[in-house]
This record gives structure tokens, C-alpha cells and sequence, in this order.
């Protein structure tokens, strides 16, 4: 049951790194006025996103085993407003964001993972509250990249396996795995193969993107 705890653990870790560098790798192609842009009067911008969560997490991920995830400094209604805010200011927050979780995640052992917290009040197991953050943070990530990629349109990067590329993509797994070089993710899989496609190079060249 340890290793179990831990192998969920190191996922748990890695996935809430990778979606994070997938936010900021949809953010970097946007300008600061595509940043705060409306598509429509009812959506939120990428800047009310990103205010979204980082104030989530500042109030889960403070002090997680030992007080209530929805802390009483928070006023959630104001993430969802623009008061004079910056584009630096908001990425600082969701860095700072960013941080608190990975420093009360991170340390966890496999005997934290017995214990209850509670979200609201609502009693939650540890992976029960981590499971509902990853999922709410995903799903907003989701949103950042669909906006950066409208706003950019033709000038957006891929992030993801390119259009009409799958049998290539798969080529280039096989390559990775029959030359025993698997380092990286499912997210950056993608990333590097997209890159060879921009170079023209054959999967079979292309080890040294890994």
C-alpha cells in the first residue's frame, strides 16, 4: 500500500506540473491585450482565469492538513474582476500561487495520506482533496489554451499532436521507445514532436529534442 500511496503521490506532483507549464506555454504566445481580451460579454478573459486560480490556490494549498481549504481571507468573487490589476501582477500571484501548493504537497508521506481535511467544511481524504484540485485546475487550464489558441488563430503554436499528424506521432513514440529514451511527458511528447515538424526533420532524427 506504501509504494502505491507513493507512486500516486509522484503522479499527482508531476501532473499538477505539467498542466501548469501548459498554462504558461499557452499564456507566452498572447499579448498583454490579448491577455485581458473578451470573446464575448459573458466570458472570462485568460487574466480572470489565471486570477481564478492562483487565488484558489493560495486558500487549498495554505496550510493543507490543517485548516479548512476555503480560507476566511478569501473573497472568491473578486477573482473573477479586473481592479487595476497587471498582467506582471497576476502571473506573480499565480507563481506564488503555484508555489504554496508544491510546497505543501511535495513533503506529504505516505501517513498523511490517512488523514481527513475539509474543503468548505465538507470532510475530504487527502487524495479526495488533491483529485478535486487537479480536476478544477485542469479543466480552467483547458479554458486558458482554448482562449490563447482562438485569440492567436493562424499564429497559434500547437501544443498538442498537430492536425493530420498521428500516424507521424506514433512513429516517433516507437522511435523514443525502441531507443530507450522515454524522459518527459505526455505533455512535452507533443511539444517536441511539433518542433521536429517545424524543422522538417524525420521521428527517426529527431532523439536529441527529447
Amino acid at each position: 500500500m506504501k509504494e502505491v500511496i507513493e507512486n500516486y503521490h509522484a503522479d499527482a506532483i508531476k501532473s499538477f506540473r505539467n498542466y501548469k507549464k501548459l498554462a504558461e506555454r499557452a499564456i507566452e504566445q498572447i499579448s498583454d491585450e490579448e491577455f485581458f481580451a473578451l470573446i464575448d460579454a459573458e466570458a472570462n478573459s485568460i487574466a480572470v482565469v489565471v486570477k481564478h486560480i492562483a487565488g484558489n490556490l493560495h486558500s487549498r494549498w495554505r496550510d493543507f492538513l490543517t485548516s479548512d481549504g476555503e480560507k476566511e481571507d478569501r473573497d472568491r468573487d473578486t477573482e473573477f474582476e479586473m481592479v487595476d490589476e497587471s498582467r506582471g501582477s497576476l502571473m506573480e500571484f499565480w507563481e506564488t500561487g503555484w508555489q504554496t501548493l508544491f510546497d505543501s504537497i511535495e513533503p506529504l508521506t505516505a501517513e498523511d495520506f490517512s488523514r481527513t481535511i475539509t474543503i468548505r467544511g465538507e470532510p475530504h481524504s487527502v487524495v479526495e482533496a488533491i483529485n478535486r484540485q487537479l480536476t478544477h485546475y485542469s479543466y480552467h487550464i483547458g479554458q486558458i489554451v482554448f482562449l490563447a489558441k482562438h485569440l492567436k488563430s493562424s499564429k497559434w503554436k500547437t501544443l498538442s499532436v498537430p492536425k493530420n499528424k498521428s500516424a507521424a506521432f506514433n512513429e516517433f513514440l516507437g522511435h523514443k521507445r525502441t531507443a530507450d529514451d522515454v524522459t518527459g511527458s505526455r505533455f512535452e511528447a507533443p511539444l517536441d514532436f511539433a518542433k521536429a515538424i517545424e524543422k522538417e526533420v524525420r521521428p527517426t532524427e529527431i532523439s536529441w529534442l527529447w
